[in-house]
């Protein structure tokens, strides 16, 4: 899943004509969903164009896009930042999250076609074979083309735009909360999630809009449960000496 751009070009050959915006897009998405460009973090223009062969308008350009969708902050006189992770933005995305996902995955069981759930089945074997491999990122990117896929099937203008957002730090959540955690009852959250994965496939495969929402509903409620344990952990007990 990881784009790595001297295997982008080799696999071109040196001769043969490589979009090299297009691989910007992709590897800078990549780098600030798997946090490796942390939130917050400047996005060095001049660095792009030099890494990726471009002149500056088009790296420009493409910035103002990724702004539009929520992937970075653009502010006069001052550099591209990472869209930030706050407290208020926490709390927004799991008011927001459930809702977005219950309208998309509704309108996508409506909307699929045969070709849209062979798609969304190919995705998901991708994400099950990070699980087994335990690659977090893999399986943080996976998670998160499962999930645009389904809002792309849902055919609807006015809710990509906000599901995409969403998506952002749906995947940031998922690197920074699930990353050092190697327990059996994370492993067993994993596979209950890989299991509602195949669920909401067969809902949107049937035309079942109700169950399709019920599932991706329960689905977040992992997201929102593994966060809560995140931020208010148990405490250690420690015995008080006088």
């Amino acid at each position: 899943m990881r784009i790595q751009l001297e295997e982008a070009l080799s696999k071109n050959g040196e001769d043969a004509p490589v979009d090299r915006k297009q691989l910007l897009s992709e590897v800078l998405r990549q780098r600030i969903l798997s946090m490796e460009l942390a939130p917050g973090a400047v996005v060095d223009e001049v660095a792009l164009s030099e890494e990726f062969g471009l002149s500056r308008p088009p790296v420009r350009e493409l910035m103002r896009q990724m702004a539009a969708e929520g992937y970075i902050e653009l502010e006069p006189n001052r550099p591209a930042r990472v869209s930030p992770m706050s407290y208020h933005s926490l709390r927004s995305f799991f008011l927001a999250a459930p809702l977005l996902y219950v309208a998309t995955t509704q309108l996508a069981a409506i909307q699929a076609t045969a070709e849209d759930v062979d798609r969304l089945k190919e995705i998901q074997k991708h994400f099950l074979n990070a699980i087994a491999q335990r690659d977090t990122e893999a399986r943080v990117l996976w998670n998160d083309r499962f999930h645009h896929e389904i809002g792309k099937m849902a055919r609807n203008v006015y809710l990509m735009p906000s599901l995409r957002r969403v998506l952002i730090d749906h995947a940031r959540l998922g690197k920074t909360f699930y990353r050092s955690s190697t327990t059996g009852d994370m492993q067993r959250d994993l596979e209950k999630a890989a299991a509602q994965h195949d669920q909401i496939i067969a809902a949107i495969a049937c035309g079942d809009a109700d169950k399709a929402g019920e599932i991706v509903r329960e689905h977040m409620e992992i997201s929102r449960r593994r966060m809560t344990e995140y931020v208010v952990p148990e405490g250690m007990d420690v015995p008080l000496q006088f």
